[in-house]
């Protein structure tokens, strides 16, 4: 039998986190695991590594820590999940880890076990302080763009490979050049990611209405971001910048696989394990649960 590669979201720290963005879909299901200490046990983590190295083929076995925030778990911890990669790999699996941050505990240490163990590291910023500020805030209300260039600047010293998320809102949908030539220029970051806010919600504040929230985003907003930076990028950026989604759609006009499951031809190909061990066939699947005999 072809063992089939698929791959694997790991949220250690569950929805815990120490910001509280506006816009983030995901601190609300810290309420599905009420009374937990939102830590993966090491039980769990030695299961899920072993089951996780059995079910991929040999060649590059990819895993990705996400949150919530992942850092919270602190660093002894993700060097217990190296010494289990280690130990669990099989010959021809090469082994790589990427973890997403919102940057905020980025310290020296941070800095050179993440470049020790060749770690990838996306980080989530949002554009020049006033937009990055005016939804991605601490829980004290402030905003929390300096926080997040120290991190980035610690980042860049220890030579980490990194790539910055950034979340396109109402705050920054009409400043696409902004943004871009603030990463490209001020920052002098090559690896980009431009991920669109869509919150639906009913008039009972249902998450599976059809009203966007004012945060939200439309199709044509989000159409009309790509494209401007498209067209700086395609005159001169191509081989010097890297946009996420301008290379996907490039590598599946090619006949590549899809690098990115929204151009897969069929979903389920990326699963999201939360820090009990609960798996999901879609991070964004984390949210249905069952109240009272109905799936919410």
């Amino acid at each position: 039998m072809v063992i089939q590669p698929f791959n694997l979201i790991i949220k250690p720290a569950g929805a815990q986190c120490n910001l509280v963005c506006e816009y983030c879909y995901f601190l609300k299901k810290e309420n599905l695991y009420k009374g937990s200490d939102f830590r993966m046990s090491d039980e769990v983590l030695e299961t899920f590594i072993r089951q996780y190295l059995e079910s991929q083929p040999e060649g590059e076995v990819f895993f990705t820590w996400q949150g919530g925030e992942p850092t919270l778990m602190g660093i002894p911890f993700y060097e217990k999940a190296i010494s289990l990669q280690e130990q669990y790999a099989r010959p021809g699996q090469i082994v790589k880890n990427a973890l997403q941050t919102n940057g905020h505990l980025i310290d020296d240490n941070w800095g050179r076990f993440l470049k020790e163990n060749d770690f990838l590291v996306g980080l989530s910023m949002d554009g020049p302080p006033k937009l990055h500020d005016h939804h991605r805030k601490n829980k004290a209300g402030q905003g929390t763009h300096a926080q997040v260039l120290a991190g980035l600047e610690l980042l860049k010293k220890h030579g980490v490979d990194t790539n910055i998320l950034a979340c396109v809102s109402d705050a920054n949908v009409r400043q696409p050049l902004e943004v871009y030539h603030y990463f490209r220029d001020t920052l002098g970051v090559q690896y980009l990611q431009f991920i669109p806010i869509v919150e639906r919600v009913s008039k009972t504040g249902s998450q599976r209405g059809e009203k966007l929230t004012a945060r939200s985003i439309s199709g044509k907003e989000y159409g009309e971001f790509l494209i401007a930076i498209f067209d700086e990028w395609v005159r001169r950026d191509v081989s010097s910048v890297f946009v996420q989604l301008f290379e996907a759609c490039v590598g599946v006009w090619l006949g590549y696989p899809a690098s990115i499951c929204i151009f897969s031809e069929t979903c389920g190909g990326c699963l999201a394990l939360e820090h009990t061990g609960d798996l999901y066939a879609c991070d964004h699947y984390v949210w249905i649960r069952k109240e009272k005999g109905i799936w919410q």
